[in-house]
């Protein structure tokens, strides 16, 4: 049976003197924006000519909300996305932008009016710090590096065509993700071969003007320690950071649960589950401090949080769920884990 509305409960804070000495990062409260459902198209981007209340194409209800939450940093454009996104599809006359099929999320059908500009014009507008994903899995060195310098060069081939295209003065980029997800939908790489990857592709993404990148490598699931062992050992040197996608979901091949109907055993599984986020952190920042003693590298928790069944009669592959209270739980037991370990996350 759920949980009745009439029950009660009661919940009783707990301090510690540790709260005194400890900085909480404002990144830890970031945000993720991925071309999944509506989050983009209909979500944060309606277009110019939309009837919807909007500036600039950006839904004037999102708009004020996000700036409102005073968000830190915004990951995008993905997700399993960045992995088959192609930037120079999204630049330029938007009518002259080609079509393409989001293979990862439903098969829907882009038209790339939401591409460089509108992506860093809105972290601009709501004054965040911009994160970009990097294609690595069907991308090439050469792409990623022209990106980089499209963004941030003042002079230069890429910097005359970002003008061209309508933006005189570089954009500021701190974070740069080389790949999501690359032991999957990013690549299918073995850690070893991921490695050599990001340390070619790294290479080649160069600080113009004063601009300086915050490299990030593509880090593990849940579990996977090994992966973080080969890549802190063959690759640790050269990043800032390295990520960690950490999901409370009973399992990827069969039901993930109703996102509103669960009894309590269901409701204390899943807050368990969260909580394992804890020791996956430990564990992996134990095998960080064999080669990152003094802890340059931190450890990203990129992606995090519950993960439900798509709700019946929604568009398939987009992901549709609706949040309760104990989404809400577990996204505040998550944070006050990340609070206690700011030394690495």
């Amino acid at each position: 049976m759920p949980l009745l509305a009439a029950e009660k409960a009661t919940v009783t804070p707990l301090f510690s003197n540790v709260a005194d000495s400890v900085t909480i990062p404002a990144e830890i409260y970031g945000q993720f924006a991925e071309h999944l459902g509506t989050c983009i198209y209909g979500g944060l981007w309606v277009g110019e000519n939309s009837p919807i209340p909007n500036t600039s194409g950006y839904r004037n209800d999102v708009l004020n909300a996000l700036k409102e939450l005073k968000v830190p940093v915004m990951r995008w454009p993905g997700g399993c996305f960045a992995d088959e996104y192609h930037w120079t599809d999204g630049i330029g006359p938007k009518e002259n932008r080609p079509v393409m099929v989001n293979t990862n999320w439903g098969g829907t059908v882009e038209d790339n009016s939401f591409g460089t500009h509108e992506f860093f014009n809105l972290c601009e507008l709501i004054g965040c710090e911009p994160y970009l994903s990097g294609n690595v899995g069907s991308g090439t060195v050469e792409e990623l590096a022209k990106w980089v310098e499209y963004i941030t060069a003042e002079n230069g081939p890429m910097a005359d065509q970002r003008k061209k295209n309508g933006r005189e003065k570089p954009w500021k980029l701190k974070y740069l993700g080389v790949g999501n997800e690359s032991w999957g939908c990013g690549g299918s790489f073995t850690p070893e071969a991921y490695a050599n990857e990001y340390r070619r592709y790294q290479t080649y993404c160069r600080n113009f003007n004063g601009n300086r990148l915050y490299k990030i490598a593509s880090g593990a699931s849940d579990y996977d320690y090994n992966w973080t062992d080969v890549l802190m050992k063959n690759a640790g040197r050269h990043m800032n950071g390295l990520s960690l996608h950490y999901y409370t979901v009973k399992g990827w091949n069969g039901s993930k649960g109703a996102a509103t109907k669960f009894d309590n055993d269901d409701y204390y599984w899943t807050l368990g589950k969260c909580l394992e986020i804890e020791d996956v952190i430990n564990n992996h920042d134990s095998i960080m401090d064999k080669y990152d003693p003094a802890g340059h590298v931190a450890l990203i928790v990129d992606e995090w949080g519950t993960w439900w069944d798509e709700e019946p009669g929604t568009i398939s592959g987009h992901l549709y769920q609706q949040n309760t209270m104990r989404d809400a739980m577990v996204a505040a037991l998550s944070l006050n884990v990340f609070h206690r370990h700011t030394d690495r996350v």
